[in-house]
């Protein structure tokens, strides 16, 4: 899934770890998410909706695309 999570955590001069901390789970957690190797939870992807006080749709982008 694709997402701007770097670039809304970016924003904020927050590192992985910032990020993770806030999230309570790893920094491989949210390195995994940002590069696309890792679909967030429901309720993870809501928490970081709240934390970023975003829509879930702007920060995910759940359109599949062919390769």
């Amino acid at each position: 899934m694709k997402n701007n999570l770097k670039e809304l955590r970016a924003q904020l001069k927050w590192s992985q770890q910032d990020l993770a901390t806030r999230l309570n789970v790893s920094r491989q957690t949210i390195n995994a998410i940002e590069n696309g190797r890792y679909d967030p939870s429901l309720p993870l992807a809501f928490q970081i909706a709240r934390i970023f006080q975003q829509p879930i749709e702007s920060i995910f982008d759940d359109e599949i695309t062919d390769s």
